[in-house]
């Protein structure tokens, strides 16, 4: 499990024990080196391993944001030291109060079904499984147990920087809305769960679309026309997800599906992204990996 002394992942390993479990797992604890408390963070994570009879380790990651970020690229080399670590069941400490703000803030930024679906209680990788078994709790209940438990926690100085957006919502704008709705974060992290079952839907129907109408790795431009402007976006977003690469904006895909239905004889489109391109050739339309560029 990924142990960074927070709230969240020490309660975690504290259920696990509590469980009896101890015996059967382990805890990592990221080092990325950008707090200068961060040698005391690990510092603590080994020292409660040893009280709750559990093994931690620490590893040492390089945080290299390229446009992504700070915050991003933390999170991404901290996903790439789990791969790493070869286990099968990876188990992370987000709660209730996380999807929340999650689904919040990508309705914000005007995701669509599958951001507003949040974070997945369960996602699969080849070789691994994250698992965030605390997804349905909530951050009191959680401060509760470790009360009563008598464990403390780390405060990462940096969850009080409104300046970062999830800390903005966190403080700034749930608050008041659970004092004028009482319920209102419960509510968006329940939403998130309906929101991934429309998604799964969505991506059924893709797929079934795909099944249907395409002509081996390409898809004859008569049967994505048959199709309404909304469906074969979808139909491509299911694609795109399919082959791993990352779906472009809604907009972006809007514009692409509009010049697809618009395209007279000779006319091309195409749409390039991070891992190749689709594009129309010889009345169809196909993926071309970057590295088949």
């Amino acid at each position: 499990m990924g142990l960074s002394g927070g709230r969240d992942s020490v309660a975690l390993l504290a259920a696990l024990v509590d469980l009896g479990r101890e015996g059967a797992v382990s805890a990592l604890h990221i080092h990325h080196g950008l707090s200068p408390a961060a040698d005391d963070w690990a510092c603590f994570c080994v020292d409660l391993g040893v009280r709750l009879g559990v093994a931690v380790q620490v590893r040492r990651v390089v945080v290299a944001p390229r446009g992504e970020g700070v915050e991003a690229a933390a999170r991404a080399a901290r996903y790439h030291a789990f791969a790493q670590e070869g286990a099968c069941n990876l188990l992370l400490g987000h709660h209730r109060d996380d999807q929340a703000e999650t689904v919040l803030f990508n309705l914000l930024r005007g995701c669509g079904v599958a951001g507003a679906a949040g974070i997945p209680a369960e996602r699969r990788f080849p070789g691994q499984r994250i698992l965030r078994p605390l997804l349905g709790v909530g951050r009191n209940a959680i401060s509760g147990y470790l009360q009563g438990r008598d464990l403390p926690w780390i405060e990462d100085e940096s969850n009080a920087d409104t300046a970062l957006s999830r800390n903005f919502l966190r403080r700034t704008i749930l608050p008041p809305l659970e004092a004028r709705f009482p319920g209102a974060g419960e509510r968006l992290a329940a939403a998130a769960g309906r929101f991934a079952a429309a998604d799964a839907l969505l991506g059924e129907l893709a797929g079934l679309d795909w099944e249907r109408l395409s002509l081996g790795e390409t898809l004859p431009l008569a049967s994505a026309r048959s199709l309404s402007a909304p469906r074969l976006a979808n139909l491509l977003r299911g694609r795109l997800r399919h082959l791993g690469w990352q779906p472009p904006t809604a907009s972006r895909l809007d514009e692409f599906v509009r010049q697809i239905l618009a395209a007279g004889p000779g006319k091309r489109p195409e749409l390039h992204l991070p891992a190749g391109r689709m594009a129309v050739r010889r009345g169809a339309l196909c993926w071309i990996a970057t590295e088949a560029l």
